[in-house]
């Protein structure tokens, strides 16, 4: 959802680093460059005339000018000021869940995605945390919220379950129940879905404020629609006025607007944004990381969560038994089909580029290579054609096998020459790797059709900054070959 303003930022950094030397002025025309960019990204208005003058007074001054590399000075502070607009470098994305059974009560307009959202949750802290979780939907409006919450409920594990349907029974009814029940069956945490309201209902906000004075909740959390943009954050304060918000969930997070309501959120309502909703399935829950998001939006990439999502989604035995073979030299295209796998499981090869530092400019030259989820997919259908002994070695595959491979996986035999010249590159570099070789970090650029003189185009990229390795807890074999 950042995409325009990342771009536009990567814009005037592109102009500060291209300069050896910059002067007042140089600093001051980025200044309101960068303050149009937040306005056209939908930042409200008095955020991003703090954040610019804030940037004015660290950026204007001789230690930034200058400074041996004045152009990444600037892009330093600015990712200072971004974190701390973001909610700052300590995050308060935690809930507090304690004493069991802690209620968390989640609120929001008419289809910010709140019914979704718990079951998303609910599978979060099941599955990472292992807690017992009790799911009830208050929403006795829409017709079947219910049993699309019990759904939900279902396509988590074991520990997460639904409160039984009991038709007629008012919202504060229903909340004191799954109160009661929780306590019976040992559940660590109750989550109650309200029905979606709108501010300027009176009744509707009288009803959801009375459910918070009988059950108390540790957390009293509103769901936002990304996508609504200002009108997000009006939200937020209204329904903060009556509920004493503990924090927000922006829903949405993946689609296309252009970030304000995120960056606006937190200087606005001084409430933290705690997670951030990125597709529909009960998966597309993320921790809001101030950091991490300010990485993003600067090119920086984000490569925490790339090895997360890594250690979450890849098999380790197969990553081990994998990196065995490349540390010997040895490359097939089993092993190349694996990779592919991986890549798929992890989201596919758009998202894990948008993790990349330069995102935006790797995207563009992925893009005009025709390099894709579809040429992936395409590849591996070339594989699934072959037999085990031209898998295992390549170098039988002539004109003969080709056709027959290229009819068997319905492409042409120009498809199965280009998937096999991507493995030659990629047993290459693996076979120099294992002899002690550098690789170029852009390596697998070229592996997957970027032609070499294309990958020039890449030398100006952000700084990256060192990952914060050291509090997560991850296998080894994901950090061999890094320094």
């Amino acid at each position: 959802m950042f995409d325009s303003l990342s771009e536009r930022l990567s814009g005037i950094f592109d102009t500060l680093t291209g300069r050896g030397v910059l002067s007042q002025k140089d600093v001051e025309v980025a200044m309101r460059e960068i303050r149009v960019a937040l306005l056209e990204a939908d930042v409200a208005l008095s955020v991003a005339k703090d954040f610019v003058e804030k940037l004015k007074k660290e950026a204007v001054g001789e230690s930034v000018i200058r400074s041996i590399k004045p152009g990444q000075q600037v892009i330093k502070i600015v990712h200072d000021n971004l974190v701390e607009m973001l909610g700052g470098s300590e995050t308060d994305s935690n809930l507090k869940i304690d004493s069991p059974p802690a209620i968390i009560m989640l609120a929001g307009l008419q289809g910010s995605g709140k019914t979704t959202t718990a079951g998303k949750l609910a599978k979060l802290l099941s599955e990472k945390q292992n807690k017992k979780v009790l799911l009830a939907s208050l929403d006795v409006r829409r017709p079947a919220a219910m049993e699309q919450l019990a759904i939900l409920a279902g396509q988590c594990n074991q520990d997460v379950s639904s409160l039984p349907i009991v038709k007629g029974q008012p919202p504060s009814k229903i909340a004191k129940r799954a109160q009661q029940i929780a306590k019976v069956k040992g559940c660590d945490v109750v989550i109650l879905d309200t029905a979606g309201r709108t501010t300027t209902d009176k009744e509707l906000m009288d009803e959801v404020a009375n459910i918070a004075d009988i059950v108390s909740p540790v957390e009293s959390i509103l769901v936002a629609d990304a996508l609504t943009g200002q009108d997000a954050i009006e939200t937020a304060q209204r329904f903060h006025e009556r509920l004493s918000l503990t924090g927000i969930v922006l829903t949405r997070l993946d689609g296309d607007s252009r970030g304000g309501a995120a960056l606006s959120m937190r200087a606005v309502t001084g409430l933290p944004i705690k997670f951030v909703g990125t597709g529909e399935k009960l998966e597309g829950l993320e921790t809001f990381d101030p950091k991490r998001v300010a990485g993003r939006i600067l090119q920086q990439g984000d490569i925490v969560s790339l090895v997360e999502k890594a250690a979450e989604r890849v098999d380790a035995e197969k990553a081990e038994r994998l990196s065995r073979k490349f540390s010997e030299g040895r490359f097939d295209l089993d092993d190349y089909a694996e990779q592919m796998k991986n890549i798929r499981g992890m989201g596919g090869l758009g998202s894990l580029i948008k993790m990349m530092p330069g995102a935006n400019k790797i995207g563009n030259l992925m893009a005009q290579s025709q390099m894709n989820d579809s040429a992936l997919a395409c590849d591996a259908a070339v594989i699934s054609s072959m037999t085990k002994e031209e898998r295992r070695t390549p170098a039988i595959l002539n004109a003969s096998r080709r056709k027959r491979i290229a009819a068997g996986a319905g492409v042409e035999v120009a498809d199965v020459n280009r998937m096999l010249k991507k493995y030659q590159q990629m047993a290459k570099m693996v076979k120099r790797m294992s002899k002690g070789g550098k690789s170029n970090p852009f390596g697998i650029l070229g592996q997957m059709g970027v032609p070499s003189s294309d990958l020039s185009a890449l030398g100006n990229l952000p700084d990256v900054r060192a990952p914060d390795l050291k509090n997560i807890n991850l296998p080894k074999h994901l950090f061999r070959g890094l320094k």
